[in-house]
């Protein structure tokens, strides 16, 4: 059972922002049919809404594990997450990242946890992972942490 759960779905000015396909697919389409524009403009409106959720990637913490999107790892093999949020997180995703890094991060969520990993046979030093919560995201690696010993 997870302990905590998180989707990186976009914010809802996104899909404002794709509102806009609908008056553009209509004006493609009116020359040749009115009904075929407003057809195709609700079925790329929805079919982009419907994209952006279904591939949004979530992050668990539980059953002995940590996934982010695809990746999952152990939690045996986590090390302690630290939680970034304004300049630090900037620099973590920027100046200060390593390119060995694994990362599960969105440009439209600013904060982010840095977990690092302890797997010998894992070239990855860390993941850095976007969260809209991230104490909570690290009280939940936390807890499980000690669970674990």
């Amino acid at each position: 059972m997870a302990t905590y759960r998180e989707r990186l779905s976009p914010p809802a000015r996104i899909y404002l922002y794709l509102v806009l396909l609908i008056p553009a697919s209509i004006l493609v389409f009116a020359p040749i049919n009115m009904l075929a524009g407003i057809v195709c403009a609700i079925v790329l409106y929805g079919g982009s809404v419907l994209v952006l959720f279904v591939l949004s990637p979530v992050v668990t913490v539980g059953d002995g594990m940590l996934v982010a999107g695809r990746a999952r790892i152990p939690l045996s093999f986590v090390g302690e997450p630290e939680a970034m949020t304004g300049g630090d997180a900037t620099m973590a995703r920027g100046q200060r990242l390593d390119a060995r890094a694994w990362l599960c991060i969105r440009g439209w969520i600013q904060p982010v946890v840095r977990v690092s990993i302890h797997d010998p046979e894992d070239p990855v030093p860390y993941w850095l992972i976007s969260s809209r919560n991230p104490k909570e995201l690290v009280a939940a690696l936390q807890k499980a942490d000690h669970e674990l010993a």
